[in-house]
């Protein structure tokens, strides 16, 4: 598989809405309803975009506060890719770019279902964490 994330690499609407309705489970938004170009343009880091011959594979979002600390939202892999590496992968790529704007610490939140490519897979730590549904 020769599969080269790339640190904010070209993507469409369409291709991120269908990959996150498919890593998720969810119905595929509209860009009037969910435009992810003008989104992380506006409030990320970066983003990581993995693709093959059939377009857009994986993605992650890499929010930060401006100065230390950054964190992955929407790490998503296509369902016939998964694993594979192309999760891994991508967060690696966000992993080095964070690190070299300078950021201490990079956060993620996950379900206990997927603690073992965080923590295993990855090299994330266990920490505790608060949610408060809204």
């Amino acid at each position: 598989m020769d599969l080269i994330p790339t640190w904010r690499g070209e993507f469409t609407n369409a291709e991120v809405n269908a990959l996150h309705a498919e890593a998720f489970g969810t119905r595929v938004f509209g860009d009037d309803e969910w435009d992810w170009e003008r989104l992380v343009v506006a409030h990320s880091l970066g983003w990581v975009t993995a693709r093959d011959v059939d377009g857009l594979v994986g993605f992650v979002n890499v929010l930060w506060d401006g100065l230390t600390h950054a964190w992955l939202q929407d790490v998503m892999v296509a369902h016939r890719l998964r694993h594979r590496g192309v999760g891994r992968d991508v967060v690696d790529v966000a992993v080095t770019n964070a690190r070299a704007v300078g950021c201490e610490w990079l956060h993620v939140d996950f379900t206990p279902d997927l603690a073992p490519f965080y923590l295993s897979a990855c090299g994330f730590e266990p920490a505790q964490a608060g949610l408060l549904r809204l």
